[in-house]
């Protein structure tokens, strides 16, 4: 199995938004990818290393094609493809990381070790089946504590909130340690069932936890009536009659008898013998028979009726205006019951004055009939007095709670929380349980895990021989640098870098590239990689190598290492690098002859920002022998072929013609140096002064030498571009038009195909 191709790229690095072109064939065996620095194969290298790593990409959206099936970034984790990465991340967190630290082993396998490596990887296999049921029973564990911890925490979250209040309260700050704590406890002592509040109770509590400080209010000395001694003497008047000498007309008319009783008084008052009404004379014996009828004793009588009504009404005004406290008074939590009592007494008080409403009917009966003997028909209701007494009892009730308010209101809260841990004692035990449960599973779990990592540790001291690789790397070293100062010694679980038996702790940076070069590939042979199966990517693995150096790399790379991967991906700026892999690939035999590819990366401007991508090697690269070559090509075509049809085209010509100038003048004028070298190389050469000039702004202005532009530039002074660069070849005709005409020929003149 195999890299593809790079299937998509979405705002990754300088990738905005890539797709591998319909016509550019796939990777092959052996793949060689060239481009500057800044066109992307840094950010492509990267690519490669999250697969190794399997880490998704932190960045962007990236697909790879492997073995025919889209792989995409999200989904590297799951990847099962063998690949090893050589670039600057590798180096970093491999041989030099931040902080310092030794060079992580390699291990090999010695030949009489085979069954003790079988046994081993069996341990392996057993131990990470052991690690997925470790971190299942580890996240069951996590779930449980975070359940529990939840449950704790939002209880005590609506304790607080219930029973928070201005002031201070303890209650203000409770929190889940709090509740755990009570919970726990009740938990224990078994005795949940005890605290817990029928609603009416809680109702009660909640309105004193709420109450604020009120004052004290009178008790009321009201007593009822004696409803059965007012019906005796009611009786006792009833029974009594007046004893005159009786007209019986009045006798028998109340009515007439009270009408001619008050024109008795009239007729005394005016002393007349007439009669006041029909002004007729009075019968001689009329006035004295009305006296008669009307004597002292029937007047004492009425006076002692009216004098009883008189009293009965007073007793019943009395009833009437009595007032008892307004509840609002009183503490919330007797309003209830403070209700209760003053409707039954409110039932007491109707029943008194509608009785006494009867007994002044009655008398009021006997005064219109005093000769004679008047039934009494009004019993005597019963009464609950005791109605005063229970107002009265919640008026003290209120009175000490006035003077207990706060130990009273801290009662309350403290009987309301313990109904609501209570409440939720069963579930707090149900997810405590459950975390005790999944935290005793572990343990067993874990000492497998380390008896399995144990039997395999010392399998694996059996089996590898650490000696072997180092001694190999070092006379790598030797050979490669030309001397044996570096020296890498086994150390714990590593190795550790020394020159000349001293710790070094700085290295040069061909001496870091080399040995970071020749340890990765060093570790192709370690038995975790299955090399025959699998994929090798090299970014730029000779940056910062002297010419020597470079071709001891080539060496290894391609004879030692890599020539038995399955898939080889070298990228390189380097354009003699270039040469000797393309060499490499081109003198495959066998059926490796054309299982090879060459592309290049290059990066173009969208008019908003740079964007990469990757394309079939310019076959001028593949034609020319040096870089000057196909750079001077690229200038020639650029300057005399029709013009693009965007500026974006023209977006590499300042740094390419700068290049190009630069190697020229470097041969023309090898004396001349300082700070702009360039500058005054091209004033020694006669030419034009203002396009000399022009020549030079442009490519001050628009090149950054090794990378392409970042895109910051104002890209309509690229509309010059075809101008300045035919001033360029003018400029290198004025200097040597032999040579410019050699390269002219040399680039316009067809070649053949490449083999790729």
């Amino acid at each position: 199995m195999a890299i593809d191709r790079v299937s998509q790229l979405r705002d990754f690095g300088v990738f905005r938004d890539f797709s591998w072109p319909a016509d550019l064939s796939d990777f092959g065996r052996y793949n060689l990818i060239y481009g500057w620095n800044g066109t992307g194969k840094t950010t492509l290298s990267r690519l490669f290393r999250y697969l190794e790593l399997r880490r998704p990409p932190p960045m962007g959206q990236a697909v790879l094609q492997i073995g025919g099936a889209d792989v995409r970034g999200e989904d590297f984790p799951h990847s099962n493809l063998p690949i090893r990465v050589f670039n600057r991340d590798f180096v970093q967190e491999s041989l030099f990381p931040v902080g310092g630290g030794d060079v992580p082993p390699i291990f090999v396998v010695g030949r009489d070790s085979v069954e003790k490596q079988r046994e081993a990887e069996r341990l392996k296999a057993e131990r990470a089946a052991g690690e997925g049921g470790f971190n299942t029973a580890r996240s069951t564990k996590q779930q449980a504590e975070r359940d529990f911890d939840r449950h704790c925490i939002d209880r005590a979250r609506v304790i607080k909130d219930t029973l928070r209040s201005p002031g201070h309260n303890a209650y203000n700050n409770y929190n889940k340690t709090d509740y755990q704590g009570r919970a726990q406890q009740m938990a224990s002592e078994g005795n949940a069932g005890d605290h817990r509040l029928s609603d009416s109770t809680r109702e009660t509590l909640l309105a004193q936890h709420r109450g604020t400080p009120k004052r004290k209010v009178a008790e009321t000395t009201y007593q009822f009536p004696d409803l059965q001694g007012l019906a005796n003497r009611i009786t006792e008047l009833h029974k009594s009659t007046v004893m005159s000498k009786a007209i019986r007309a009045l006798k028998e008319d109340s009515a007439l008898a009270e009408w001619t009783r008050h024109g008795l008084g009239l007729h005394k008052d005016r002393k007349s013998g007439d009669c006041l009404f029909c002004q007729q004379q009075l019968p001689a014996d009329r006035l004295s028979d009305l006296e008669a009828h009307f004597s002292t004793e029937y007047e004492k009588f009425l006076q002692t009726l009216d004098q009883q009504i008189y009293a009965l009404e007073a007793t019943k005004q009395q009833s009437i205006e009595l007032r008892f406290p307004d509840r609002a008074a009183l503490y919330d939590d007797l309003a209830s019951e403070y209700d209760t009592a003053g409707q039954l007494f409110q039932q007491a008080t109707n029943t008194v004055t509608a009785f006494i409403d009867e007994l002044i009917r009655c008398l009021s009966n006997k005064k219109a009939n005093p000769f004679t003997v008047v039934p009494l028909n009004a019993v005597p209701p019963t009464v609950d007095g005791g109605v005063v007494i229970r107002l009265n009892g919640l008026i003290r009730t209120h009175n000490q709670a006035c003077d207990d308010f706060d130990r009273r209101v801290h009662a309350a809260r403290d009987s309301l929380a313990l109904d609501m841990v209570a409440e939720n004692v069963e579930e707090y035990l149900r997810l405590r349980d459950a975390v005790q449960t999944a935290t005793a599973a572990l343990p067993p779990v874990e000492a497998q895990l380390a008896r399995l990592s144990a039997e395999i540790g010392r399998l694996e001291r059996e089996i590898v021989e650490h000696q072997q690789p180092a001694e190999e790397l070092n006379e790598d070293l030797k050979r490669y640098l030309g001397h044996g100062d570096l020296h890498l010694t086994i150390k714990d679980t590593g190795y550790a870098i020394s020159r000349n038996g001293v710790s070094a702790d700085l290295l040069s940076e061909g001496e870091m590239t080399a040995l970071a070069l020749l340890y990765f590939l060093k570790t192709l042979e370690d038995r975790s990689f299955a090399l025959r199966n699998g994929v090798v990517v090299l970014d730029d693995p000779v940056s910062s190598l002297d010419q020597n150096a470079l071709f001891a790399a080539f060496g290894y790379i391609r004879v030692k290492k890599t020539q038995a991967a399955a898939q080889v991906i070298v990228f390189t700026h380097n354009f003699m690098f270039f040469r000797l892999v393309r060499e490499w690939f081109g003198n495959l035999r066998g059926v490796d002859r054309r299982a090879w590819q060459v592309y290049m990366l290059e990066c173009e401007h969208n008019g908003t920002c740079r964007v990469a991508k990757i394309r079939a090697i310019d076959q001028l690269l593949m034609e020319f022998e040096s870089e000057y070559h196909y750079l001077f090509a690229r200038i020639y075509r650029m300057a005399t072929e029709q013009p693009a049809p965007t500026l974006e085209a023209y977006y590499s010509a300042p740094s390419i013609a700068r290049r190009v100038m630069e190697t020229f003048v470097a041969f023309r004028v090898p004396d001349l140096g300082g700070h702009n070298r360039l500058w005054s190389q091209m004033q020694t050469i006669p030419f034009d002064d203002v396009k000399k000039s022009r020549i030079y702004r442009f490519l001050q202005t628009h090149s950054h030498r090794d990378v392409v532009g970042d895109g910051d530039e104002d890209l309509t002074l690229l509309g010059e571009s075809r101008a300045v660069l035919n001033d360029v070849l003018a400029f290198m005709r004025a200097a040597d038009d032999d040579h410019v005409a050699r390269m002219i020929a040399k680039v316009t003149t067809p070649a053949p195909g490449n083999g790729v």
